[in-house]
């Protein structure tokens, strides 16, 4: 699974609900998806069914790698990567996670493509996270393959992979966990999910507010480079630092499926949007995509966003700024 920059605990902004007496908080973490995945719960005090939503809601994370890791060749996502020419009938799950990838894949015209994961283990992300092996598979094709080679029959639920791959689902994958477990949380005045930085904040925190969260510094990881008031949504920061490698032309995991190397011109990308697996696989396309294409492909979705350069330029969605909670450090 794709890394990510690990956003700022969300919290109240000063004075936010005017002297009001906090709401309980309900805070639990727990190791998923080879990260921390951090829950909080705003109004539970005394609910007898707030730990079985709390329960329920980590086992989306643990569900969602059983379907879609490209680690575990017991996998969903690897069974089907195992056959190549035949309509195979996937759960409701893996389609949905696929429909969206090949989405996001057509509308950014294969800069973000979710049959690179052939590449990517090639490049050094191949270790398995629970037992530190690496993954070997045995592929041999003339060229490489690119979501074109990949079929979805709406009617019939089936996938057909017109040539061998295999598809990486990284870039969807946590944010789908997270959806779930926000939907686990949803009848609370108050939640976060935080997953390695991304994130799906509902309802308002336990000062009456909305929730704030920080962006982290793509060069200064120590450091935060904005800061959001956020409430109903997700959002998802793409960036450099957090998985680098030695291959040539592959320096980090947030490749280019059009060349192969790893995509430069960007150090981070967020993207907040309504879920937290669409704001995820538009932030690696706008990585990809570049400043400017980056952009018009956010507006194009409907959705704001940050991209920041390596020299630290900020080009942001028209609508970016009414999410800002104070002005950014320039």
């Amino acid at each position: 699974m794709a890394a990510k920059p690990r956003a700022a605990v969300p919290s109240a902004p000063p004075n936010s609900a005017h002297g009001a007496e906090p709401a309980s908080v309900f805070a639990t973490a727990a190791a998923c998806m080879d990260t921390v995945v951090s829950l909080m719960v705003v109004g539970g005090s005394g609910d007898p069914e707030l730990q079985a939503c709390v329960d329920r809601a980590l086992g989306w994370f643990t569900h969602v790698e059983r379907i879609c890791s490209r680690f575990d060749p017991d996998s969903e996502v690897m069974e089907l990567c195992g056959t190549v020419g035949i309509p195979i009938e996937v759960s409701d799950l893996l389609f949905g996670a696929l429909s969206l990838a090949q989405e996001i894949a057509r509308l950014s015209q294969g800069a973000f493509d979710p049959t690179v994961g052939l590449t990517l283990e090639r490049a050094g992300f191949n270790r398995n996270y629970r037992t530190g092996e690496p993954i070997h598979t045995m592929i041999d094709s003339d060229r490489r393959p690119t979501y074109h080679d990949v079929y979805l029959d709406e009617t019939r639920q089936t996938v057909t992979l017109r040539r061998p791959m295999v598809l990486d689902l990284g870039a969807v994958a946590k944010g789908l966990a997270i959806d779930l477990a926000a939907r686990e949380l949803a009848g609370y005045a108050g939640f976060a999910v935080e997953a390695g930085g991304d994130l799906f904040v509902g309802g308002r925190n336990d000062q009456g507010a909305p929730w704030r969260i920080g962006i982290k510094h793509p060069l200064q990881p120590t450091t935060l480079i904005d800061t959001l008031d956020i409430r109903d949504l997700a959002v998802c920061t793409s960036a450099t630092y957090e998985r680098r490698v030695d291959a040539g032309p592959i320096t980090h995991h947030l490749l280019d499926p059009r060349s192969g190397g790893s995509a430069l011109g960007v150090a981070s990308v967020t993207v907040i949007a309504p879920t937290a697996m669409l704001a995820d696989a538009l932030s690696t396309a706008a990585f990809v995509l570049g400043p400017e294409k980056g952009i018009a492909l956010l507006d194009e979705a409907g959705v704001d966003g940050l991209i920041i350069t390596p020299t630290l330029q900020r080009k942001a969605t028209q609508h970016y700024a009414r999410h800002q909670a104070i002005p950014a450090t320039r």
